[in-house]
């Protein structure tokens, strides 16, 4: 026979009483706090330095994120302008990261307000100096270490998470994105130290998180990334480990000298001075070596303070170039790379040397400048074996020979020109004597424009075939 099932008591109210205050006084803790506005301060005017850090990120070198708000004349009768809701609620949004993070992270942006229509010293005012439109409402820039004032366009300022993802994707650090030569230039080659990924295919996430450690410890070293599966390039290919799909490669430049700067002119028309031509130098790591944030980081390290021992920075000849990959710039750089090694193991490519195409092009003549100095040293060689009886002229002998040329050229160009004291003057006719031509004396001939007259003398002048 079935037991019965004892029946279970509901526990007791009081149980469950405190679970569910502790959850109500959470929510309401967390909608007072979310009401809470974050106090915005005011930059003023007259503060010299407070400008030139907000504007050009001098001193702690943070970024500004402003809101040009004009205060009224006259504060006792007029009220003064309202903060937009817009900038207030990413103010809001953003403070709590910048009070939960360290105090050696600098926030992401500090949020102020500024008067933008009050002159200053130079008697511009902050619009006309760098050029705001304050007609767009909201009239909100962002500034310091990413640069000079640059205004927000009106399509970010719609509400506040907008603005906050705007600023999140243009101020947090992330690797710049290299598709040209110009890219890299500006982004990379012409900074004092850069990293360069080259990536073999997606990233892992091992290499996503290695490279924001890179980017948080290394805030000064801009990190570069760049597509390799579909770009190539030159000039740093064949120093560096080969290319293979769906493995990256790490390397690190430090620029020697000169940079990109023309000479521009600055607002009062004075023309600057124009950088040398840039060099740079670079280091990569090794093939089989691991992609983590430790090797990456003490490659920057020791390129940063100089390089050591281990440190082998090779100079650059000529900067790297962007370009698209193709099967025929792949083979180029592995010819490349070949006479490097050859070069490096003394050997001159054995048999590779004397191999010639069917057109009198050698296999090894790539079109740049080693491959045709290389055709230009064999083809030398070649003319040598073939006469036995050549012999190398000397430096007297080339000179010699130059010199009869030059007489020679000399003397051709005097029989084609006329000195000035032997030309008649101007307007007189040429002599007969003289040996030239005396216009008008010379026996006219009619010409026939029928073609009727002189046919009978005329056949003379033709073969008789038949």
């Amino acid at each position: 026979m079935a037991k019965k099932r004892k029946t279970e008591k509901p526990p007791a109210i009081d149980k469950l009483l405190y679970p569910v205050i502790g959850a109500t006084i959470a929510f309401l803790a967390y909608y007072c706090m979310r009401g809470i506005t974050t106090e915005i301060p005011r930059i003023d005017v007259t503060d010299e330095l407070a400008l030139r850090e907000v504007f050009f990120g001098e001193g702690h070198g943070q970024n500004y994120v402003v809101l040009c708000n004009t205060l009224p004349t006259d504060t006792s009768t007029t009220k003064p302008i309202p903060i937009s809701s817009v900038f207030q609620d990413a103010a809001d949004e953003l403070s709590p990261l910048t009070t939960a993070s360290s105090t050696s992270t600098p926030p992401l942006a500090n949020f102020r307000l500024l008067d933008c229509e009050t002159p200053l010293p130079s008697q511009k005012t902050v619009a006309q100096r760098f050029k705001l439109d304050l007609t767009k409402r909201p009239t909100v820039f962002f500034s310091g270490k990413v640069g000079t004032p640059k205004q927000i366009p009106a399509k970010h300022l719609k509400t506040g998470k907008m603005l906050v993802t705007l600023l999140k994707h243009t101020l947090e650090p992330h690797a710049q994105k290299i598709e040209s030569t110009k890219d890299l230039k500006v982004k990379c080659l012409n900074q004092p130290v850069c990293a360069l990924l080259l990536k073999g295919h997606t990233p892992e996430r091992y290499v996503k998180d290695a490279v924001k450690g890179l980017l948080r410890s290394h805030p000064d070293v801009p990190i570069a990334s760049i597509d390799s599966a579909t770009m190539l390039v030159l000039n740093l290919e064949e120093k560096i480990p080969e290319f293979k799909a769906g493995t990256h490669r790490f390397v690190v430049f430090k620029k020697v000298s000169g940079g990109l700067d023309a000479g521009s002119e600055d607002e009062d028309g004075k023309k600057g001075v124009a950088d040398g031509r840039l060099i740079t130098s670079m280091i990569s790591m090794k093939e089989g070596e691991s992609l983590s944030f430790n090797n990456m980081s003490n490659l920057i390290n020791t390129v940063e303070k100089g390089g050591g021992s281990n440190s082998k920075m090779l100079k650059l000849t000529s900067l790297p170039q962007v370009k698209t990959r193709t099967k025929k710039l792949e083979a180029a750089e592995r010819k490349k790379r070949e006479r490097i090694e050859n070069k490096k193991s003394g050997t001159t490519g054995g048999s590779t040397a004397t191999k010639t195409t069917p057109g009198g092009m050698f296999t090894e003549n790539d079109g740049s400048k080693e491959g045709r100095k290389a055709e230009r040293d064999r083809r030398r060689e070649e003319q040598q074996k073939n006469n036995p009886n050549y012999k190398e002229m000397t430096p007297e002998q080339k000179a010699e020979v130059e010199r009869r040329r030059r007489e020679r050229m000399a003397e051709e160009e005097a029989k084609w020109n006329i000195a000035p004291d032997d030309a008649p003057d101007e307007g007189d006719l040429v002599d007969e004597e003289e040996g030239g031509y005396e216009f008008g004396d010379e026996e006219e001939e009619d010409i026939d424009l029928d073609g009727d007259e002189g046919d009978g003398d005329e056949e003379d002048d033709f073969m008789d075939l038949d």
